[in-house]
């Protein structure tokens, strides 16, 4: 039986009484060993050696159709309970969360939850046709997992292209044995946003989906999507009506070019944003924290943005970067900070006495976004604010090392993956050693391990992009000592490498956090055999 018709039987055998679970032991093809499947005994084994404390925390998610008010700014969107960012949920770790979804979404539409950066079991991992059953319409799923691992976390869908709509929120996961001091924490969660302004992002999808091959550009290569300092932003960052390239091309409604970084190696992001915010707001009316001066703070970023990275900083302050993807590192103090789509990070900041703007540049794309932290009265700076630190000494995750009760042991890797990224905005193909990902086939061609083994992945990026990459289920580490990490920039034409050990058994994804580039297929399955 192939793979396809094999799963399509397994989700429909399993009804309702067993929405979230596929089979135990699965097997690709004649040619790929059995594999640990989501709700093995594997997984089970796994989940009994998670240090639990016997709490539970229930929580409910809606999701469903809203109008936000973004700051002045009306947009039609879907969000978990009426808001985006959707509430924080904020847990002990070891506690055992029990959320249950409500899908209350639009035109039949299915959905679902994955718990970002979190080590969890595979079956509540929340990727339709990988882990579960689809979300449908009208219809509630449940998720049980103990949340074992301290840090800030975030969920979002693993549907199509809903995380660039407002459907995320944070998850904290609190120490009880917390060594760092602080008088007061933060959440900051950044965001670009086109949803009910400009269009949809599966209308922005529609569009990227058809490349530039198309495109009459006078004869020049379009291929890398690289334009240098030439416009062609259409009418800059805000809200714009579609045009074409000349000789009848296609439309360029949401496609963005010219957004160049040499942060980023070059290409900053693909799709045109009217706005970006902090919390669910624009700049004209920031979300404000407010304190006392001389109080030492804990700002927890998340970027939940679809295609962009944030270059963030606190103006008249520098940041102590004490943890990453939620796992701490060696101290280090920074100016600003590079954070990519799905990436987050902790620092600690005393505050002065005054107010200040903090602004999270979209790099390459000439916008902000920003809020606010008051501590005296006076009035507030101009929603255009660049603090000078945004221009001082910027850190990236590669100068990071973590610390020394994270860091993993020496060890020689059993196995070693060359994951390459491929593809280009030429056709827009982009995909894992340049094999679009098959959601309905999903487990084809996995990259296979062990339980028990030290894996090492090598992340080639072939492409003239650079890929936030994401693995689920696991924390690996840049390098030999770097900081531990579940998602990692690889910038155009350069390798990173990453260990981890294959402690949590199952069938994971692996894919770029870019959500368009991993919705045409930069994703892949690293999968336990059985």
């Amino acid at each position: 039986m192939n793979s396809i018709n094999r799963r399509s039987l397994l989700l429909a055998g399993l009804g309702a009484a067993g929405a979230g679970a596929l089979a135990a032991c699965t097997s690709a093809s004649s040619n790929t060993p059995a594999l640990v499947g989501p709700s093995g005994s594997a997984v089970a084994r796994a989940e009994k050696k998670r240090r639990g404390t016997g709490t539970e925390r229930q929580v409910t998610l809606t999701a469903a159709p809203v109008t936000l008010d973004l700051g002045g700014v009306k947009a039609r969107t879907w969000a978990y309970d009426g808001q985006a960012p959707g509430k924080e949920i904020r847990i002990s770790a070891g506690d055992t969360l029990v959320a249950e979804l409500s899908n209350q979404l639009p035109n039949m539409t299915a959905t679902s939850v994955h718990w970002h950066g979190l080590a969890l079991r595979d079956d509540m991992d929340g990727v339709p046709m990988v882990t579960q059953r689809d979300v449908r319409a009208g219809s509630s799923f449940t998720y049980r997992f103990v949340a074992a691992d301290p840090g800030t976390y975030w969920f979002h869908p693993h549907s199509g292209v809903q995380l660039d709509r407002g459907l995320y929120a944070p998850l904290i996961v609190e120490d009880p044995r917390e060594p760092l001091a602080y008088d007061d924490e933060w959440v900051i969660v950044l965001d670009d946003w086109l949803d009910g302004v400009t269009g949809t992002p599966d209308e922005a999808l529609a569009e990227l989906r058809q490349g530039m091959g198309g495109m009459d550009m006078g004869g020049m290569d379009m291929s890398g999507h690289d334009m240098g300092d030439m416009d062609m932003n259409m009418g800059g960052m805000g809200a714009s009506p579609s045009a074409s390239a000349s000789g009848g091309g296609m439309s360029m409604k949401f496609m963005l070019m010219g957004a160049t970084s040499d942060l980023l190696g070059g290409d900053a992001g693909d799709v045109k944003y009217p706005y970006h915010l902090i919390n669910g707001k624009v700049p004209a009316d920031p979300d404000v924290y407010t304190g006392k001066p001389g109080r030492r703070v804990r700002l927890r970023f998340v970027n939940a943005g679809g295609d962009t990275a944030y270059r963030v900083a606190l103006g008249g302050h520098r940041m102590t970067v004490t943890h990453t993807d939620g796992y701490p590192v060696e101290h280090r103090q920074t100016d600003a900070l590079l954070i990519g789509m799905g990436e987050r990070y902790d620092v600690l900041v005393t505050v002065g006495d005054g107010v200040f703007p903090l602004v999270a540049l979209a790099e390459g794309k000439n916008a902000t976004a920003m809020a606010l932290v008051r501590t005296a009265s006076g009035g507030a700076p101009a929603a255009t604010v660049r603090p000078k630190e945004l221009d001082g000494a910027v850190l990236t995750a590669s100068v990071l090392k973590a610390a020394d009760d994270v860091r993993l042991s020496a060890k020689k890797a059993d196995v070693v993956h060359r994951v390459e990224l491929t593809g280009g905005m030429d056709k827009y193909d982009w995909a894992v050693n340049g094999k679009k990902f098959d959601m309905n086939n999903p487990d084809a061609d996995p990259f296979l391990v062990e339980e028990g083994q030290r894996v090492r992945l090598d992340f080639a990026n072939t492409t003239q992009m650079w890929h936030p990459m994401h693995l689920h289920g696991h924390t690996f580490q840049l390098g030999s000592g770097g900081a531990r990490k579940d998602t990692t920039i690889v910038l155009p034409r350069k390798t990173v490498s990453v260990v981890f050990d294959a402690d949590n058994p199952g069938q994971w994804m692996l894919h770029c956090h870019n959500v368009y580039h991993g919705e045409v297929g930069m994703m892949a399955l690293v999968a336990y055999g059985a």
